[in-house]
């Protein structure tokens, strides 16, 4: 395992599918929080996977604090519009968990103010506009950390 991927109650299963091929892709684990706004055996989550739906390491969880209290020695990283930090500013570790929130709110506000120092942001033009595809967003930071790495098992 390379990463570790949160999503934070993800309601699009389309999102979903296409961060769950990119774990695949690239070693790493995707935890999901619940609630989520699909079921896991939608038709579209699996065609966005495509076929490496079984070749996923998926976890589910019913609460963050579910999560935290399994990992409590790890390092956790909140990816959200609201954070002074750039993505590129963070020096990953292999291993790293990556936090994204929901589609249609982010990451909640008591979370983000609770963990400001690990907060990290995609620059964007003007913040008055909608943020990123959630997708996209895991992408871009998935990659950078990573491109750190030296691409672990991606040669």
């Amino acid at each position: 395992m390379n990463l570790n991927i949160v999503m934070l109650e993800p309601e699009i299963p389309q999102n979903t599918g296409n961060i769950a091929r990119s774990c695949v892709l690239t070693k790493s684990t995707l935890h999901l929080v619940k609630p989520l706004g699909f079921s896991t055996d939608d038709k579209s989550l699996k065609r966005a996977g495509l076929d490496y739906w079984q070749y996923l390491d998926i976890r589910y969880y019913d609460s963050l604090e579910e999560l935290y209290e399994e990992y409590r020695y790890e390092r956790f990283f909140y990816a959200t519009t609201k954070a002074k930090k750039l993505y590129t500013d963070i020096e990953f570790q292999k291993g790293d968990f990556l936090v994204f929130g929901k589609e249609s709110a982010g990451l909640p506000k008591e979370l983000i103010e609770k963990n400001i120092e690990n907060c990290m942001r995609i620059p964007m033009i003007k913040e008055s506009l909608r943020s990123l595809n959630l997708s996209n967003s895991v992408n871009i930071i998935m990659f950078e950390a990573l491109r750190q790495l030296d691409f672990p098992d991606m040669k």
